[in-house]
């Protein structure tokens, strides 16, 4: 955004348009200028009376019904029974599947409208029924040229203007001004002149074809329709199917890798399912990302080859008009087609018409069912063609609807964006999105468009007034000082540093009301365990996100159903809103496993997230640091060197740099140089850090990799040993530590691990929040030689909702106990069996490698030293090191004999 803009006494917004789009856009304007009480006058200008019906809702026959389901067509993302709450107070028996009369929905845009431009408060909404012709800029506002000779000046304007009319370009010219051709079906007794006692041609097979074909067929008379494909949508299924995920769909591929990958996607849901519908409509909540990394070549070939299919697919009819055409297809009175009209004669009796596979028909109309006209390089309409000639708009390289930056800003022929500010929404945005015309789509950018012109409006007004942001530019429904606080804990949370939980108490003392402070307390809390009662603060969070952004409420509800679910139901809800918001960085860190969280996902699905990030962070220094552990894991070194060190000359106490570099050391056996930067680094930053224990392990696993157990069992006293370390590092590094010092035979004496189970969180080591924790857990009751609560974990994973834990927790916990009772060639086949499993329950290979330790451990006591020197030359191979050689060569020669 180039500029604020200048404050005024109250400012100025045009909504063009007043069909759905602008109808859900002025009342968001409304709410968002009342919430930050800024003076605002919204213009709702449109020829049209009814203000929200626009062509979609403005029909009247009760058989033209909603597309989707009711529970989906709220008008607010954050209240998604709104609608249904309406429509059953006018229609008793109608439920959340019901399928209601599209006349119903635009009363309730209406209503909805209505209720917030009730009087009161600093934002008003008035409404012009007239057409805007021209629009220009003169004296810093926006000049808006109306049909009627006035002049309204704006400080912003919101081009809602819905679909582009109906293109006529394949109609013979033979036919064209006649009556007996209906440009659209949707004009006011459009379809009156049809003869009843005629056939009719019905051109297009899709969405509108299926309203008209309903409403013309009868007894005695045949509909024909017909398109180049002869398809028609696919029906909505009334059996219920549980959701599915999105796809795990790789960054920056092309069209052909897309095809394929999308549909094993569907193959699947298909085969868990029995349906394929849960798995196309899960693409939705990716369509976009997907969308704007193809190239516009790419883009151009999936609009040429595969967009009929999709829409077929995507836009699908309710139940009931399906079963009303396949009746009437059945009957013969109605009849699809693949044939194009070629030719068209007037003729007394009608028209005489040619298709394309040689049919020939006589009808007594013929209706254009094609649809909007999809290009927009060649429109004639006054307004749009004005924005064109004049630069203040350009068209979306694809020719779908106009160009616009990510917040439907429109991008002007000579820059990024106008001066004052226009932005677009709707059908304007399907160059951009793709997805731009559905209710779910167009509620959440209208939110955002009029947070967006809010704000900028709001300029540098008052404190109290002026919306503050995060530093990915991301909008804090707060005040300044909370904003602040929060701030402070947010980079704290992403360099990997402590002291954000205090600094997120102080934000919320400063605004009790900040629920995006309470989620990630809550969030916090749920994560590392500390004194944060998380359910209250959910709880908090929930209230208050009444009052919050569309992205807020999201992360608030995303963060709920992760905290309160964490199966699939979370992971959905939270890869769903970083797939929305991606400059979110703290829903970007959840999902992913790293050093300070567990992650949603895992392997080549974590790295795909991280890497289509790429166009969102550029070279932000956190991002970097998240690229290069990606890279470290994918064995790329040298890259995964590069970039961390390039997040590290930025911002030197980054974390997951820090992490992925350490890796990169460890895992190609630069175990010297590996401890003498990680020791300075420790020295220099290590002092803020929230991960300085596990820096030390990794330290001292150089140590031990070295041989050098001295320096290991000094490491540990001075920096792993409570109440140097306390918490889940307790577990997760110092027994971990102490473990795999007992495996190699490299610890003097008992292990101490009662010291650390007084300070590991209550209740983890009976029943461990996560398989990640769990893992580790075992592994601490095993150096403990606690076998009681070992089968106590054991049965606590044996009985788990997740399958992590019962098919990996659970067979660890038998395989720990046999080691601890010595039962070797028991404990060596189960921990054979779980070696491949282990990526599942999260974590880096590093510390998956404590059951190799285990493994070789068990081997070499059963007497097989050659199968344990086979595993160690496997990891010479990839990694040298000190210890695993003069362990190797013990084996050999104790294998060899005298």
């Amino acid at each position: 955004m180039s500029r604020p803009a200048r404050p005024r006494a109250t400012a100025q917004v045009a909504v063009v348009g007043a069909g759905a789009a602008g109808a859900l856009t002025a009342a968001r304007l409304l709410q968002h200028a009342r919430r930050c009480r800024l003076a605002l006058d919204v213009w709702c200008v449109d020829p049209a009376e009814d203000t929200g019906r626009g062509v979609a809702y403005a029909t009247s026959d009760p058989r033209h019904v909603l597309n989707v389901p009711a529970a989906r067509m709220s008008a607010f993302v954050e209240d998604p029974e709104h609608f249904v709450r309406w429509v059953t107070r006018r229609l008793p028996a109608a439920t959340p599947a019901a399928f209601v009369p599209r006349a119903l929905y635009g009363e309730y845009l209406s209503e909805v409208l209505d209720e917030l431009a009730a009087p009161g408060g600093p934002a008003r909404l008035h409404r012009l029924h007239e057409r805007v012709t021209a629009a220009e800029h003169g004296c810093g506002r926006l000049l808006l040229k109306l049909s009627s000779g006035q002049t309204l000046k704006a400080d912003s304007a919101v081009l809602a203007l819905g679909s582009l009319p109906p293109d006529c370009s394949w109609a013979p010219a033979s036919i064209v001004g006649s009556h007996r051709f209906i440009v659209s079906p949707w004009g006011p007794g459009a379809l009156d002149s049809v003869p009843d006692e005629q056939d009719v041609l019905l051109v297009g097979t899709g969405l509108t074809m299926v309203d008209v074909a309903i409403g013309l067929e009868r007894p005695g008379r045949v509909v024909h329709a017909v398109s180049r494909h002869g398809l028609v949508p696919q029906p909505h299924t009334t059996a219920s199917a549980a959701a599915c995920p999105a796809p795990r769909i790789p960054g920056a591929i092309g069209l052909p890798e897309l095809r394929r990958t999308v549909l094993a996607h569907l193959a699947r849901g298909r085969r868990q399912s029995g349906d394929w519908r849960p798995a196309f409509d899960s693409i939705r909540q990716v369509t976009a990302a997907l969308w704007q990394q193809l190239s516009t070549a790419d883009r151009s070939r999936f609009l040429a080859e595969d967009l009929r299919l999709w829409e077929v697919h995507r836009h699908r009819i309710p139940p009931a008009s399906a079963s009303t055409l396949h009746a009437a297809r059945e009957a013969g009175r109605v009849r699809v087609r693949a044939a194009e009209l070629t030719d068209a004669e007037i003729t007394a009796e009608g028209i005489r018409v040619g298709l394309s596979d040689g049919t020939r028909l006589q009808v007594g109309a013929v209706v254009n069912c094609t649809g909007p006209r999809a290009d927009w390089t060649a429109i004639d309409d006054p307004f749009i063609r004005g924005l064109l000639d004049s630069g203040l708009a350009r068209v979306h390289p694809t020719g779908l609807g106009l160009d616009t930056g990510e917040d439907g800003l429109l991008r002007t022929a000579a820059g990024p964006a106008g001066t004052p500010a226009m932005w677009a929404i709707g059908a304007l945005r399907r160059g951009e999105l793709l997805e731009s015309t559905a209710i779910p789509e167009i509620r959440v950018q209208a939110d955002r468009t009029a947070e967006a012109v809010v704000s900028l409006l709001a300029g540098p007004g008052p404190a109290d007034r002026r919306p503050s942001r995060d530093r990915f530019g991301l909008r804090l429904t707060t005040n300044p000082e909370a904003a602040a606080r929060y701030g402070e804990a947010l980079d704290r949370i992403l360099k990997g540093q402590h002291g954000s939980v205090p600094l997120l108490c102080e934000a919320l003392t400063a605004d009790p009301g900040f629920a995006l402070g309470h989620a990630v307390l809550a969030l916090l809390g749920h994560e590392h365990g500390g004194r944060v009662e998380v359910g209250a603060a959910l709880d908090r969070a929930g209230r208050a996100a009444t009052r919050a952004t569309e992205r807020e409420r999201r992360f608030v509800a995303a963060v709920t159903e992760r905290i309160r679910d964490g199966g699939p139901a979370g992971a959905a809800a939270l890869l769903s809103h970083v797939a929305a918001h991606p400059r979110d960085a703290l829903a970007v860190s959840l999902a992913v496993p790293t050093i300070s969280f567990d992650g949603v996902t895992s392997g080549r699905q974590a790295w795909q997230l991280v890497e289509g990030l790429s166009g969102s962070y550029g070279e932000d220094w956190w991002y970097l640091g998240q690229l290069a552990f990606v890279r470290q894991e994918q064995e790329r070194w040298e890259e995964a060197e590069t970039l961390a060190c390039r997040a590290l000359a930025a911002e030197p106490a980054a974390g997951h740099a820090v992490h992925a570099r350490t890796h990169v050391f460890y895992e190609t056996g630069q175990h010297r140089g590996g401890l003498t930067w990680l020791d300075r680094w420790l020295g220099e930053q290590g002092a803020g850090s929230d991960h300085r224990a596990h820096f030390a392990w990794h330290a001292a696993l150089h140590e031990l990799m070295l041989a050098d157990g001295d320096a290991v069992f000094r490491r540990y006293q001075q920096q792993l040993a409570p109440p140097a370390v306390t918490g889940v590092r307790a577990v997760v590094d110092s027994a971990s530590l102490l473990w795999r010092c007992r495996m190699a035979d490299r610890w003097p004496g008992p292990l101490p691990v009662d010291a650390l189970f007084d300070v590991v969180p209550a209740g983890w080591l009976e029943a461990p929040p996560t398989a990640f924790a769990a893992l580790h857990c075992a592994v601490a009751l095993a150096a403990a030689s606690d076998v009681r609560r070992l089968r106590a974990l054991h049965r606590h994973a044996h009985g788990h909702d997740s399958p992590v834990f019962r098919e990996v927790i659970a067979p660890l916990c038998e395989a720990l106990t046999a080691v601890v009772e010595e039962r070797w060639p028991a404990a060596v086949a189960a921990l054979r069996r779980l070696r491949p499993r282990l990526s599942s329950v999260g974590g880096s290979a590093a510390q998956h490698e404590v059951v190799e330790e285990t493994l070789l451990y068990a081997l070499i006591s059963d007497g097989r030293q050659h199968e344990a020197a086979d595993i160690l030359s496997a990891r010479l191979d990839r990694r040298p090191g000190p210890l695993d050689d003069r362990r190797r060569s013990v084996l050999e020669v104790s294998h060899a004999g005298p």
